[in-house]
C-alpha cells in the first residue's frame, strides 16, 4: 500500500494535514507497510498554540509524516482562512480502528503511557474485541529523559509496527521526536487519553457533544484543573481571525 499523497492547511504556522478518518487510516498503515520511522501528531488548538511557545515541539509537528487534526477548532479555523479540512480525525477514535487493522493484518503493537495499570486494562479490553491482536507490551513509565534509554530499550525488545504514546501533550509527542529514530517502530503516534477511555478510567463526551463540537468543554467539566490550559482556545480563535484579515500564513 501506497502512502496517500497529503494536502495541507497552515494555521498559525503549522501544518494540519487534510485527511478523512479513512484516510488518516490509510496513511498509517502505508508508514507500516514501507517501514521506516513515522511519527503521527494528533494536534489540538492546546498543542497548536503551545508549538508558538516551545521550539522543539513547532520542529516535532513540522517534521511529522502526519499531522491529524484532532480538535473542531482546527476545522473551523481552516474553513475562516479558505483552506477547508474536511472533518475532524480523532485520536481517540483512531485507536481501536488501528488496533482492528493490525489484528487483520498481524501487526503488532506496544501501548506506553497512562497511570500504572491502565495501559493492561487497555490491552486487555483491545483484546476482548480483536481476538487476534498482538500486544507486544504495556508500561506506563513516565516522559522523563532519565526513563528514556530503558524504555527505548523494552519497546525495542518488543519489536512492535505500532506504538501508542499516552504522555499527554505535549509531552508524548516530545518523547517521540526525541526517540524516533532509535525505536525501531515504523508508527509511533501520541494518544493523549484514548488509553483511559478505552479502559473505562475515564469517560469520553457524549456522541451527541462531540457532534456538536463541544467534546472540550464536557472535558472541562470532568477535569476543572484544566481550564488553564483551555485560556488557550481564545486566544488562538484571536489570531486565526487575525491570520484571516492579513491573508498570511503566520
Amino acid at each position: 500500500m501506497s502512502v496517500l499523497p497529503l494536502r495541507s492547511a497552515i494555521i498559525l504556522g503549522r501544518r494540519v494535514d487534510d485527511v478523512t478518518p479513512d484516510e488518516a487510516l490509510a496513511c498509517i498503515a502505508g508508514f507500516v507497510e514501507e517501514g521506516g520511522a513515522h511519527q503521527v501528531v494528533t494536534l489540538n488548538p492546546e498543542i497548536l498554540m503551545a508549538s508558538r511557545l516551545e521550539a522543539p515541539l513547532a520542529v516535532a509537528i513540522d517534521a511529522a509524516a502526519l499531522v491529524v487534526p484532532d480538535g473542531i477548532g482546527l476545522v473551523w479555523a481552516s474553513r475562516w482562512l479558505g483552506r477547508p479540512l474536511r472533518q475532524r480525525v480523532s485520536g481517540s477514535d483512531l485507536v481501536p480502528r488501528l488496533a482492528a487493522l493490525a489484528a487483520a493484518r498481524g501487526w503488532s503493537t506496544f501501548l506506553l503511557g497512562a497511570a500504572p495499570g491502565v495501559a493492561d486494562v487497555a490491552a486487555a479490553k483491545l483484546l476482548a474485541a480483536n481476538p487476534t491482536l498482538r500486544i507486544t507490551g504495556t508500561y506506563a513509565g513516565s516522559p522523563s529523559p532519565e526513563e528514556e534509554e530503558a524504555i527505548v530499550a523494552r519497546i525495542r525488545a518488543a519489536a512492535p509496527q505500532m506504538l501508542f504514546v499516552a504522555y499527554g501533550a505535549p509531552a508524548q509527542d516530545l518523547w517521540i521526536a526525541r526517540n524516533l529514530a532509535r525505536l525501531g517502530v515504523p508508527v509511533a503516534i501520541g494518544v493523549g487519553g484514548t488509553l483511559d477511555f478505552i479502559a473505562g478510567t475515564r469517560r469520553r463526551a457524549p456522541a451527541w457533544v462531540q457532534r456538536a463540537g463541544l467534546e472540550w468543554l464536557y472535558r472541562l467539566w470532568q477535569e476543572p484543573r484544566r481550564w488553564r490550559r483551555m485560556l488557550a482556545l481564545p486566544h488562538a480563535a484571536w489570531l486565526v481571525f487575525w491570520q484571516g484579515i492579513r491573508g498570511d500564513e503566520e
